[in-house]
């Protein structure tokens, strides 16, 4: 079965790279596959597009532009704040910091930089602006329940399990 742009649920091993460099970023190899719900934007834009038409067994090298991955970098994405909002937490440049957003949303930000009053955190994603180079393996397509299409979940809701962590997933 090939994979179609919506109402598939397809499983993949990948490994991605920063394009241009042989530093694994992130990879599932050897690992449980990544399972997601196709259309529903589980995985960044650029990969889920790339996947339509292949089928199980296949393998491709995916190029996929920053824009379709995790985005440009934005400078409004920089936040200068107040030393005191960090009590308790040994402060080091490139630490990431796991937090709640206004949305209730976890968010990740990264230390870049702090003195004995400010910290200046950045919550882009630490691939924006990177273009990425994707290895990736269909391992599994079939079409999604109904149960799946109506809560956006592999397995259903009470699966309890995610798609996963990796490349952009929700």
């Amino acid at each position: 079965m090939a994979i179609q742009a919506e109402k598939n649920v397809v499983g993949i091993e990948y490994e991605v790279k920063e394009a241009g460099t042989t530093e694994v970023v992130d990879s599932n190899k050897g690992g449980k596959a990544l399972e997601f719900i196709m259309g529903k934007g589980q995985i960044i834009p650029g990969l889920e597009k790339a996947l339509v038409g292949m089928g199980e067994g296949e393998s491709s090298d995916i190029h996929v532009k920053a824009e379709d991955a995790y985005g440009e970098r934005k400078d409004e994405a920089m936040q200068t704040l107040p030393k005191d909002q960090f009590a308790g937490v040994d402060l080091v440049e490139g630490m990431t910091l796991y937090g709640q957003g206004e949305d209730g949303q976890s968010t990740q930000v990264i230390v870049k930089s702090f003195d004995d009053k400010e910290v200046t955190i950045d919550f882009n994603h630490p691939l924006a602006g990177k273009d990425l180079m994707f290895s990736v393996k269909v391992l599994t397509v079939r079409q999604t329940t109904m149960e799946e299409l109506t809560s956006g979940a592999v397995g259903g809701p009470a699966s309890g399990e995610s798609c996963g962590t990796g490349c952009g997933c929700h």
